[in-house]
């Protein structure tokens, strides 16, 4: 049996990189990181191995690409909905913004917050680095913003615990979110957020 026949697509050389990746990135959530190879991804974008080699030198060198490339993107997605002071607003209403922000950044982009929330096996360690530093930026602003209190003289005693739990609690929805969005939509995971900061912050006449 012959070989099929490979259409090559004009690109630029931009738009050919950004294929490269997306196509790499579809086998890691599909097949693990075992399962790239510069064949495949030639294959999976029907091309030929000297149009990959013709952007990046090597797997390794093209694996590091797809890493920088999707920790940068959830890093950018995070960075605007991230809550601020909380101490100049209603903390429930801006962290539970934050939150829709959030998942709706992975509902979007499922793909990318995947592979940061939930590597495939034989991820690099480069990624578990980026992933690692990314979180550490995070909980660094959320600790600034609940160091002040969710509500007025309830200081934490370790704004960066505090943090590290709200994160993780928001990374668990998301995870959800993306595992089965049936079963875990946007508004259900929101309403018993909205629950839990009630229970953690009060009612009305404690905000007050």
């Amino acid at each position: 049996m012959s070989a099929p026949s490979r259409t090559t697509v004009r690109m630029s050389g931009h738009e050919r990189r950004e294929q490269l990746l997306d196509v790499t990135r579809g086998i890691v959530i599909r097949d693990g990181f075992h399962g790239v190879s510069i064949e495949a991804v030639a294959r999976d974008a029907g091309i030929t191995r000297p149009v990959v080699y013709g952007h990046f030198r090597d797997l390794g060198d093209l694996l590091e690409a797809l890493i920088e490339r999707e920790a940068g993107l959830a890093l950018a997605q995070l960075a605007p909905i991230l809550p601020g002071d909380l101490a100049k607003g209603d903390a429930r209403e801006l962290l539970i913004a934050g939150l829709r922000g959030y998942l709706e950044a992975a509902e979007a982009n499922p793909d990318t917050w995947r592979l940061v929330l939930m590597p495939p096996d034989g991820a690099p360690a480069s990624l578990r680095e980026h992933i690692a530093s990314g979180r550490d930026a995070v909980i660094a602003h959320l600790a600034a913003a609940v160091r002040p209190g969710l509500v007025p003289h309830r200081e934490p005693p370790d704004p960066e615990l505090a943090a590290r739990m709200l994160s993780a609690a928001s990374d668990e929805a998301v995870r959800l979110l993306l595992t089965d969005p049936e079963r875990y939509p946007v508004e259900r995971l929101l309403a018993n957020a909205d629950w839990a900061l009630d229970v953690l912050i009060g009612g009305d006449e404690s905000r007050r």
